[in-house]
């Protein structure tokens, strides 16, 4: 199993097997605490080869920079089936995430994992700015 795609953005969709990706990010500024992210979605595409059929738990964890859970765990199950003459298979998931919350800047990580083994991790810092330097 490999992570080919792993990213946090604005909008992302799965079109036709495609996975469409719309403003990629690593970082969330504001002038003020908590700071309060309107909408977002973290977009994944996994290569699957042969050892990989079966059934898997995907596991998506926002982690503090003391390795605490920032929110609950989001899961997802998968079920790999590769055909017959198929030497791998990828697959697309697209996790929407509306309204996410910081009580505090700092580095931040979102931990892939599948089974309970580390996949990706995708880093993401949260900080403040003076209104001058937003242009508000």
């Amino acid at each position: 199993m490999e992570v080919q795609v792993a990213t946090l953005c604005d909008s992302a969709h799965d079109y036709n097997h495609k996975l469409c990706i719309i403003g990629t990010f690593d970082t969330i500024c504001s002038t003020h605490l908590p700071v309060v992210h309107p909408q977002c979605a973290i977009a994944l595409r996994i290569c699957f080869k042969p050892g990989d059929e079966g059934d898997h738990e995907i596991s998506i964890n926002f982690i503090d920079d003391d390795g605490k859970p920032k929110m609950p765990s989001i899961q997802s199950r998968i079920t790999v089936q590769l055909p017959q003459d198929a030497y791998f298979l990828t697959r697309n998931l697209v996790i929407n995430i509306q309204r996410l919350h910081f009580d505090s800047i700092g580095q931040f990580s979102i931990d892939v994992t599948a089974d309970g083994n580390m996949l990706t991790r995708i880093p993401l810092r949260v900080m403040l700015v003076d209104k001058k330097e937003t242009g508000s």
